[in-house]
């Protein structure tokens, strides 16, 4: 225990520098979406069009992933070291799978998604990229230098695998092979990453792949190639030049060429002979979509943006593109800056963009007539008698309410008029369906509409109440349209209180909504009008304060005696007061002891310190020292609001209590 001793009390000098503490306490449906996959790295990707499946290689991680039409994973199909190129039978009841690291190709059921079969190519055959075309399963394989063309057989009762059956030579490496179902008999093929790059077109109807044209290329660093569905063109993705270059199959002299940007690196054709271009690049779009033939404008490009915690935006991965049979949605496969991969799902890919702006006025009165305008923009012409859909939503409403269609001008604009029956925000919503050439697409404006005001008074604002009154709270709603309904929210003072619905319901006949509140600290009450068609909304507070139970006793007096009508407690010179405060508890709570003495009939402040408070609210406090002898003093305690160490209670003192010291 520390002591220290009291200031002479004549110099009425700040004496509680002298007190010490020595005592314990007492959809929308069509909608780009991209999903991140496991995938270490991409080799090929196929769309099976019958189970609505996407199958993605991953060569560095030995495994086929399999994800669903929204991009979700659903299966992975492991221990296929190195596969790398995919192809889906005709029937789409079997993938195919090169997978170099076993020297084999592997058939996967597609309903079951498990390993169906494998079929042996040799030791150290390598294959990486088969194709289906008359009537066999081709692949390309081999080491550098020693590239060449297989073939597979299943016709018969035994699987047949035969080698080197590209008559014209070696290719510098395990060629890309690709072939569509339109020409069952047509193979074109060309190595990935060679500058300048070969090509080459067979024809296997005999059974071999006896080349019919090749040519080595201007462009550079090939990473993708694909057919037209008639068979008659072969497009490629090559690092160089910026375009996705088209060549005829009969002789590849170089045709169309369907612009893009640096640096290609991914092709695939739909069944409609659309063609999706792609490159790998940070600053332009990453997929353009032509119509065959057209290379004027894409109908749609997408532009990839930054996913994850990585530098730039997500890139497009090589050979990364692959559409759905029904041109429905083209499939994407992107990588950021950290390596993590996500699969995108591009809806609408073969309509142009469409999109609709809708300009209303910002203030409105109700029940009078507006004008909101518009325009449905997209490139290529609307057809003939296209209409919008109209909606508003509005408080009577909040589901929206269908008006009559609007007619589109030849230019795609509009225009339509409408007498808001409620007030409050109210939004007109103008929709464009879509059509065989144009995506669905929606715009929105909000127009404020005027509400008559509306009266909602609170009381007991700036009230002050002992601890723990039961206070009586009433809202009084005054004249409105429909809606008579109020809420009340209570919120104590202090973090650890939240705001709280205290009530909700419709107010009495006198216009009145009440609701208790125990009064043990500050409080925010709040009464809420949420308005209706014709009334405006309304919101009020009051704030209502608490004060604490506080309390100073005094002890170890040897008598109690009045002065005058006051009654002191005596004290030996030689004893140490002790003055007990009880408090209501709050953490942290502090309480402040101040003195005061009487001196030539006026009280002086004689000082003050603040003392924490005990958890169970109970703290003493004894005062030491070389007490003076004949002077009247008095003690209280107090909580002061924010300087007793929170602000949840307004400030209260506790009564005086008197003493004295003598001989």
């Amino acid at each position: 225990m520390r002591t220290r001793r009291i200031s002479t009390a004549t110099t009425i000098a700040v004496l509680f520098s002298s007190v010490v503490l020595i005592g314990g306490a007492a959809n929308p449906a069509a909608a780009d979406s991209s999903k991140v996959i496991a995938a270490a790295s991409v080799g090929d990707v196929v769309v099976d069009g019958v189970h609505k499946r996407v199958f993605i290689s991953d060569p560095a991680g030995g495994k086929v992933v399999v994800a669903d039409y929204s991009g979700t994973v659903i299966a992975r199909i492991t221990s296929l070291p190195g596969v790398t190129g995919l192809e889906l039978s005709a029937d789409s009841g079997t993938l195919y799978a090169a997978v170099p690291g076993s020297d084999a190709i592997v058939a996967i059921d597609t309903a079951a998604l498990a390993v169906s079969a494998r079929y042996a190519t040799g030791d150290g055959t390598d294959p990486k990229f088969p194709a289906l075309a008359g009537g066999k399963l081709w692949f390309g394989y081999g080491s550098a230098g020693q590239g060449h063309i297989g073939s597979l057989d299943l016709s018969g009762p035994e699987p047949v695998v035969a080698l080197e059956q590209d008559a014209n030579g070696t290719w510098y490496a395990a060629p890309t092979l690709a072939s569509t179902p339109g020409a069952p008999n047509v193979l074109a093929a060309g190595i990935e990453t060679q500058s300048p790059t070969d090509l080459a077109v067979y024809d296997v109807a005999s059974g071999a792949a006896v080349q019919t044209a090749s040519t080595s290329t201007n462009g550079g660093n090939l990473r993708d190639l694909a057919l037209s569905p008639d068979g008659t063109q072969l497009v490629v993705a090559s690092g160089a030049p910026y375009v996705h270059q088209a060549y005829s199959t009969t002789d590849l002299a170089p045709t169309i060429a369907y612009p893009s940007d640096a640096y290609p690196n991914a092709v695939d054709i739909a069944p409609d002979g659309t063609v999706a271009a792609g490159i790998d690049g940070w600053y332009e779009p990453d997929v353009y979509v032509y119509k065959q033939g057209s290379t004027t404008k894409p109908v749609r490009t997408y532009d990839f943006p930054n996913t994850g915690n990585s530098s730039g935006s997500d890139t497009l991965d090589p050979s990364g593109l692959a559409w759905a049979p029904d041109t429905s949605r083209l499939f994407a496969v992107t990588v950021n800056s950290a390596g993590v991969r996500s699969l995108r799902v591009l809806t609408d890919p073969v309509k142009y963009r469409t999109t609709v702006t809708v300009s209303a006025p910002s203030k409105a009165t109700r029940a009078k007539k507006l004008t909101v305008t518009g325009k449905v923009k997209s490139d290529g012409a609307f057809p003939s008698g296209a209409v919008a859909t109209v909606t508003r939503t509005d408080i009577e409403s909040p589901k929206g309410k269908a008006l009559a269609a609007v007619k589109l001008k030849s230019d795609g604009t509009f225009s339509f008029t409408d007498t808001p029956p409620a007030g409050g925000t109210v939004t007109y919503k103008v929709s464009y369906a879509g059509d065989a050439t144009h995506s669905a697409a929606s715009g929105s404006d909000k127009v404020a509409v005027s509400r008559t005001a509306t009266s909602l008074t609170l009381n007991r604002n700036k009230a002050v109440y002992a601890y723990g009154t039961d206070v009586s709270f009433t809202a009084h709603l005054g004249k409105t349209y429909k809606n008579r309904t109020v809420e009340l929210w209570v919120d104590p003072f202090g973090k650890d209180k939240p705001k709280k619905l205290a009530k909700t319901g419709k107010v009495n006949s006198k216009g009145n909504l009440s609701t208790t509140v125990d009064m043990t600290r500050d409080t925010t009450v709040t009464a809420v009008f949420k308005g209706d068609g014709r009334s405006a909304s309304k919101t009020v507070t009051s704030v209502a304060y608490a004060k604490v139970k506080v309390s100073t006793s005094v002890s170890k007096q040897y008598r109690t005696a009045k002065i005058g009508s006051q009654s002191y407690a005596y004290f030996h010179k030689k004893t140490n007061p002790v003055f007990g405060t009880t408090m209501s508890y709050y953490k942290n709570r502090k309480f402040r002891l101040s003195l005061e003495l009487y001196y030539q009939g006026k009280w002086y402040d004689a000082g003050s310190q603040y003392f924490k408070l005990g958890t169970a609210g109970k703290t003493y406090v004894t005062l030491t020292g070389a007490h003076e002898t004949g002077y009247r003093m008095r003690i209280r305690s107090s909580y002061v609001n924010n300087t007793s160490g929170d602000n949840v209670n307004t400030t209260t003192h506790s009564a005086w209590k008197y003493f004295i010291f003598t001989k």
